[in-house]
């Protein structure tokens, strides 16, 4: 019940921010704003609301935006993870040439298409926040049908910004993050 009642408060947060308000959390002691809204195109459309800040507490209620990486559409790496059982499980469809909408707290709107998946060891590799044009790295943990959450796997996809239609990116802000050691 809580889990229901926290995607409805967590989507009129996202309502709100659209309207303009600038602290819209979604209950009065949350410590996170949507900042995006995130919609996935592979066997339908799934819409997420994305949330500020990498913490377990914020990962509970949806995906998260990790901080240390830029915003979507800007230059450079954004990163978005969420768990594996939950609102990421449809990247387990996804494929290369999928495409991804999202839509910002700012009101502007990017598309990304997958241009990679893999599956990496969280203790050997770290997700590069350079890029020279807009990137998004979606991260959850691997395998999907792991009966005990945790472990080091990760599932990776890389999205790259499809250019067009009057977008352009905002300039780079300086970064830096590593794969989360967060259960997913």
């Amino acid at each position: 019940m809580k889990a229901i009642a926290a995607q409805v408060l967590i989507d009129a947060s996202w309502e709100r921010t659209q309207s303009g308000e600038a602290d819209a959390r979604p209950w009065p002691w949350a410590d996170t704003t949507p900042v995006a809204r995130l919609t996935v195109e592979s066997e339908g459309a799934h819409a997420f609301v994305v949330l500020e800040g990498s913490s377990g507490r914020n990962l509970a209620f949806g995906p998260v935006h990790d901080a240390s990486s830029v915003m979507p559409g800007e230059i450079g790496n954004s990163v978005i993870s969420a768990h594996r059982d939950t609102h990421f499980r449809t990247l387990e469809t996804l494929r290369i040439g999928n495409r991804i909408r999202v839509e910002r707290a700012d009101g502007r709107v990017v598309f990304f298409s997958v241009t990679d998946v893999q599956v990496v060891d969280s203790r050997r590799n770290r997700i590069a926040l350079g890029s020279g044009a807009p990137r998004l790295t979606l991260v959850t943990c691997y395998p999907f049908n792991a009966i005990q959450p945790g472990g080091p796997l990760r599932f990776v996809v890389t999205a790259d910004w499809i250019a067009g239609a009057g977008n352009s990116p905002l300039p780079q802000v300086a970064h830096a993050a590593v794969l989360s050691d967060t259960v997913l």
